[in-house]
């Protein structure tokens, strides 16, 4: 299956070059400050693209989702999306999880303490082949422009465990890219710079089953 990688969007999702696949992953930031009125212009858009799977996360950015209820999510979010928060779902005989929790960073969305943050990576299954997360594993492809590493650390340790074909993040938008590594292949897909300026090609990948 061929997938198109995107993330960190930040309100630009209009300037971003798509090709064609069967899936696109949005790996949370689809808005500025993530307010509900910026959250339904990127999930209407999002909607309207042609492709059959249409997989998202929130992002440090994305407070609706974090704020709202589940029932307010459900009906906010169109036919024919998926959105992940910490779940999971097969698609065609691939296993994806995703959630959009990072380590305490400033007075963002879905930050969790080092404690808490553990019994989130804990909850992904060991048999999971596309790993979707806002935040990337520490060490790998999570440096900033002053070469700080900000993935985290028990993220990396889980995803070890799981092995993953593919673990797709953004949040680190200076380190875009692509890397594999003990036989999973990680991809930073951020769409912006750290100007927040379009700047990235979306990632694609193929995946086999």
């Amino acid at each position: 299956m061929r997938i198109i990688c995107i993330s960190d969007t930040h309100g630009i999702h209009q300037d971003v070059k798509l090709t064609a696949a069967e899936m696109i992953i949005h790996a949370g930031d689809m808005s500025e400050m993530g307010t509900k009125e910026q959250i339904v212009d990127f999930v209407n858009w999002f909607s309207s693209l042609d492709y059959q799977y249409k997989v998202l996360i929130a992002g440090n950015h994305d407070f609706f989702f974090e704020l709202a209820t589940s029932k307010e999510i459900k009906k906010l979010i169109p036919d024919g999306v998926i959105y992940l928060n910490d779940s999971g779902i097969e698609i065609e005989g691939l296993k994806l999880w995703g959630s959009p929790v990072q380590p305490q960073f400033y007075n963002w969305a879905f930050n969790r303490s080092e404690k808490k943050i553990r019994l989130h990576w804990n909850e992904i299954p060991d048999d999971t082949d596309i790993l979707i997360t806002h935040v990337p594993p520490q060490h790998i492809l999570d440096k900033n422009r002053r070469a700080e590493s900000l993935g985290c650390p028990h993220l990396t340790a889980r995803v070890k465990e799981v092995s993953p074909q593919y673990h797709i993040f953004g949040h680190i938008h200076e380190s875009y890219g692509v890397i594999e590594k003990n036989g999973t292949t990680y991809v930073n897909s951020s769409s912006l710079n750290f100007l927040y300026e379009y700047a990235n090609q979306p990632i694609i990948i193929d995946v086999n089953p």
